[in-house]
């Protein structure tokens, strides 16, 4: 049985993943960590164990999976892409030597490590449409630089040290459980949530502005996946592209407009955000993590947009 750390527990991701996983492993097995509490994940933190743990701190690391016996780490805590281009010092010191931490933690303790990629690791001189597994990447952000600098260190641990290193580039997620924390794909979160308060929503993201995304279980169970596959079968092992669908606003919005007619789009363009989508690429080829792990998403727009409406109508109350 895996002993897990989840870094960066309390974000988007972790905070389910961390249930998915105690659900899966046993909550004795996954230990979730973040560098200070949040309000609203009382749950989380008293299912099973938790620790503070600043990934900027490798001695505190270090410490916290020999305490539990870690084997496997979770690396997910991160700066996003609109706040990295705010504080792209904090971005840099976040991203890399948090991972760096990461990995030499692992290192020294025998440990394997999952940690996600993104679409930001691709830029304007990469193929836009069915952008290929191996391709170039020259992102002009620096969450993007940090994601593929970190591609990279983790195929280095692989190599050089025979660190187990996984991980996957992930789309634009989308949750009804979960906020964003500053992502230029959240607008594709919010708009459900003002759909069902004000029958309306303002787009920060412009008309035609295509990007992939995938909803919350689906990339849930890809790192399930990818952490079971047979490593004998993975050939790039880091940084597998995987999506579910490509979508520009007024699609997510038509797909709204099924279930709310009476459903309004505007927009209000924020030039930061859009010039970072529009280095993105319109959509992934994801033939490689089909191939080597048997990747297959279960959710399109249409399905995601009754699940996420229904949902968060019972959250809200509505």
């Amino acid at each position: 049985m895996r002993k897990i750390l989840i870094t960066g527990a309390l974000g988007q991701i972790g905070s389910e993943l961390t249930m998915e996983l105690r659900n899966i492993y046993g909550k004795a097995n996954v230990v979730a960590s973040s560098r200070r509490v949040k309000e609203g994940h009382g749950e989380l933190m008293e299912s099973g164990v938790f620790e503070i743990v600043d990934v900027a701190d490798g001695k505190r690391l270090s410490e916290v999976v020999r305490k539990h016996n870690i084997d496997t780490i979770i690396h997910l805590a991160a700066i996003l892409s609109a706040v990295g281009e705010e504080k792209p010092a904090l971005a840099w010191n976040v991203n890399m030597n948090g991972l760096y931490n990461v990995l030499e933690v692992a290192r020294e303790e025998g440990c394997a490590v999952f940690t996600p990629s993104s679409i930001a690791a691709f830029g304007d001189s990469t193929p836009k449409n069915n952008t290929p597994q191996d391709t170039i990447q020259r992102p002009n952000t620096i969450y993007g630089v940090t994601k593929v600098a970190g591609e990279l260190l983790c195929d280095y641990y692989y190599h050089k040290f025979g660190v187990d290193t996984r991980g996957v580039r992930l789309p634009g997620l989308i949750s009804y459980k979960t906020l964003p924390g500053g992502g230029t794909t959240d607008y594709a979160v919010h708009i459900y949530y003002d759909a069902l308060k004000h029958k309306s929503y303002t787009s920060f993201i412009d008309r035609g502005t295509k990007m992939d995304m995938m909803y919350m279980p689906d990339a849930l169970n890809a790192i399930v996946q990818l952490l079971e596959a047979d490593p004998n079968k993975l050939i790039h092992r880091n940084a597998f592209n995987i999506t579910s669908m490509s979508f520009e606003p007024e699609e997510i919005a038509a797909s709204i407009r099924k279930e709310i007619p009476e459903f309004e789009m505007r927009y209000e363009v924020d030039p930061i955000r859009q010039a970072i989508a529009d280095s993105w690429p319109n959509s992934l080829d994801d033939t490689a993590a089909r191939e080597e792990w048997g990747w297959s998403p279960k959710y399109d727009l249409d399905s995601m947009t009754r699940d996420m409406l229904e949902k968060l109508t019972e959250k809200l109350g509505l």
